[in-house]
């Protein structure tokens, strides 16, 4: 399987958040944001792998600023590393300023898809090959964020999470 850059897989949803979206607090639902952020991602996934992608989990989500009424809200997602057959995915919030029309980072999240067959199988995904510093820096840290959830869940024993010995060495 030829392998690919998170380039790639760049997806880019960019939307307004309309009243029917927002909380007594006139801000976007957080639901309704996990949603946005689901569907790029999903979307993210099937570039890199061009199977039927399931989300396995949602790793990390950081609701740093509100999104107000009104705001364009763009979701970019793109795949920051392949193991077998699952797919971190590294979501971006920015939000755009109605006046000026700068971009501030919002939000971020990390979601895990796994590419499947027709039956529901896992199968196997391209490998990938990051290009600039961040990318680097987010395949890196996958791998640790990966051994420990495995850790966690009880599948991986602590002393075989090599990369995350590594922090503490």
């Amino acid at each position: 399987m030829t392998p690919k850059h998170p380039s790639e897989s760049l997806t880019t949803l960019t939307d307004l958040v309309l009243p029917s979206e927002t909380n007594p607090l006139n801000n976007l639902f957080g639901g309704e944001l996990l949603a946005r952020m689901d569907r790029a991602a999903s979307i993210a996934a099937r570039r890199h792998s061009r199977r039927i992608v399931v989300t396995a989990s949602v790793n990390s989500v950081a609701f740093n600023r509100a999104i107000p009424l009104g705001s364009v809200v763009t979701v970019e997602a793109k795949v920051s590393r392949a193991f077998k057959s699952s797919m971190e995915i590294f979501i971006d919030i920015w939000v755009e300023d109605r006046e000026s029309g700068n971009k501030t980072k919002a939000n971020e999240a990390i979601y895990t898809f796994v590419a499947v067959d027709d039956t529901g199988r896992p199968v196997e995904v391209p490998q990938i090959i990051p290009e600039t510093e961040l990318e680097k820096e987010r395949f890196d840290a996958a791998l640790r964020r990966k051994q420990l959830s495995l850790v966690l869940a009880g599948k991986m024993k602590p002393e075989e999470a090599t990369e995350l010995k590594a922090l503490f060495m």
